[in-house]
């Protein structure tokens, strides 16, 4: 089976499962319209009857008063009024709480996986996935479920009432009826692909757009900008091309319903007109009622028409929704187990670990043990499993074989609160998050008080450039820290290791970047930041070096010679 297949394959089955889990909310709706349906065929009924007594009225006789039957329909029509709201209001709901349901389930999916599978998507890619790709499955539980149950049940209603009073006007309907779902079947067959190509050009033209305005600096200096603007412009129309597709398929499905309906309705209506014509027609209020009725037949299958088009959104979206890696099946019961926040010792023994089989392995049988309390430097070149022994001891990713503990224990084993509260991370360009200097600093241990993210701050040398602004540690920045230069955003990321106190102190490559003045300071904070910790330490920089320690050289994944840094 191809790729492509299997993707669809996949697809389907999170489609069915999920309209499974979205039923409850739906019912509400559902039930409403099958009301709506029943108070429609009382209201036929009585127009049928005030219709009649007004045809077979004369001056020599006196008919009956139609008083009755107009007080039935005016109750029927504001029934159905309120019913319309109510199915409404309810449909909304349903579409609400689905939504949140699936944003909720996919960025746990996506934050269980780790920044390993969110590095290999684009942001662009993925921000489509937990917002367009979910808004456009609002329509299959608002709209799609209870039309597809309500096409079913509505029309089955209308010909129990129509077959009690003529069986030949009821086998009329039916054969229209069934016509419907097989033409919009044959549309669906294109649609469901134009619908997954429309997404698809969605998330290039997204991805493009964020890539471009990400890197506008550099479109500007190299004189780019008219080409990369026509580009754009390419895409969004390749986009608006796309989407007119599917809307073309929605209206042969559109078409298809209306010629049935008109059908019907001519059919019926010659057949009771020539009835009357030859005199065989004794029940004008029957005639009436089955004519009434046609249109009432076809209102449901004229909202499965119309929630046809968000099932194939739906069918688009869950492509790539389905796409997300899943959460992992609970392993066996086992021993949770924790370590002592104190002291903390760290080995890898005979660890493998491979990202993509066509690089071949990022570890490669490593092995080496860091006392607790002890400050061991990865030295090596780029590519050499630096960074990758610093993920799996952040948790980000399991080793392929082999054995990581910490004091002992696997790290499999452990909680993964307690991995967090143990370990504290810096990497080459620390993430701070629109807000103050003082929030992106609490952001490591939030219940902090002010007293301590400012001594944390002070720690770190983050209040030797504070002071000079006018709003100090209260100062706003911007995303990414913007505002900030690249020394102050790592003293910024330095100062919430402060503020964490954890015992164990990953540094991955943490002067990247910067100049060496300011690397001196960095290295400065962070050996005062490694004083009673265990520290690793994964740099190819021979400041860096300067750490006292133990030095590890990994090459192609696999320790070397480790020796004494004075």
């Amino acid at each position: 089976m191809s790729e492509s297949h299997q993707r669809n394959a996949a697809a389907r089955v999170w489609l069915r499962r999920e309209q499974k889990t979205g039923w409850r909310p739906v019912r509400p709706v559902l039930i409403c319209g099958v009301a709506g349906v029943v108070l429609a065929i009382a209201q036929a009924f009585c127009a049928a009857t005030v219709l009649a007594l007004a045809l077979g009225a004369s001056a020599d006789t006196v008919a009956p008063s139609p008083t009755a039957p107009l007080i039935g329909f005016a109750l029927a029509g504001l029934g159905r009024v309120v019913l319309s709201w109510l199915a409404e209001r309810s449909a909304f709901q349903a579409g609400s709480s689905a939504r949140r349901r699936l944003r909720s389930d996919v960025f746990t999916r996506l934050l269980h996986a780790g920044p390993s599978m969110l590095r290999a998507r684009h942001t662009g890619d993925l921000t489509a996935i937990v917002v367009d790709r979910i808004e456009a499955l609002d329509g299959l539980f608002a709209r799609w479920l209870p039309a597809a149950a309500l096409a079913v049940i509505g029309p089955l209603l209308v010909l129990i009432a129509v077959c009690a009073v003529d069986r030949i006007a009821a086998l009329v309907l039916l054969g229209c009826g069934l016509a419907v779902p097989v033409a919009m079947a044959c549309a669906g067959i294109g649609a469901a692909a134009a619908a997954r190509d429309q997404f698809h050009a969605m998330a290039r033209l997204q991805a493009r757009f964020l890539d471009r305005m990400r890197g506008i600096a550099t479109l500007v200096l190299l004189g780019r900008t008219d080409s990369e603007a026509l580009a754009l412009g390419a895409a969004a129309d390749d986009l608006r091309q796309r989407t007119m597709r599917v809307l073309r398929v929605a209206f042969l499905s559109s078409v298809a319903l209306d010629l049935a309906a008109a059908v019907a309705l001519v059919t019926l209506a010659i057949r009771y007109g020539s009835a009357l014509a030859d005199g065989a027609l004794t029940q004008p209020a029957m005639a009436l009622f089955v004519l009434l009725l046609t249109p009432e037949f076809f209102a449901p299958l004229r909202g499965f028409a119309a929630a046809y088009q968000d099932k194939l959104h739906a069918t688009g979206a869950a492509e790539a929704l389905a796409d997300v890696p899943p959460m992992p099946e609970p392993a066996p019961a086992l021993t949770v187990r924790t370590v002592e926040a104190r002291g903390v010792t760290v080995a890898f023994t005979d660890v493998r670990l491979t990202w993509d089989a066509s690089r071949g392995p990022a570890l490669d049988g490593l092995t080496f043990k860091v006392a607790a309390g002890e400050t061991l430097v990865l030295a090596g070149p780029s590519g050499a499993g630096k960074s990758s022994a610093i993920e799996i001891l952040l948790g980000f990713v399991r080793p392929d074989s082999g054995q990581v503990t910490i004091n002992g224990a696997d790290i499999t084993d452990l909680v993964p609160q307690a991995l967090s509260r143990l370990t504290a991370w810096i990497g080459q360009r620390p993430v701070l998050f629109a807000g103050t200097i003082r929030d992106n600093i609490r952001f490591a241990r939030p219940e902090a008080t002010d007293l301590e993210v400012e001594a944390a701050a002070d720690s770190a040398r983050v209040t030797r450039f504070t002071h000079s602004l006018p709003a100090g540690l209260d100062t706003q920045v911007g995303e990414g820290g913007y505002g900030l230069s690249g020394g102050q955003a790592q003293r910024v990321a330095i100062a919430r290791a402060y503020l964490k106190n954890a015992p164990l102190l990953l540094l991955d490559e943490p002067t990247a970047h910067l100049d060496p003045a300011t690397e001196t300071e960095v290295l400065d904070s962070l050996r005062r930041l490694a004083i009673g910790r265990t520290v690793i330490l994964a740099s190819h920089s021979a400041a860096a070096h300067g750490f006292a320690g133990r030095r590890l050289d990994i090459r192609d994944g696999r320790a070397l010679q480790a020796r004494g840094v004075a």
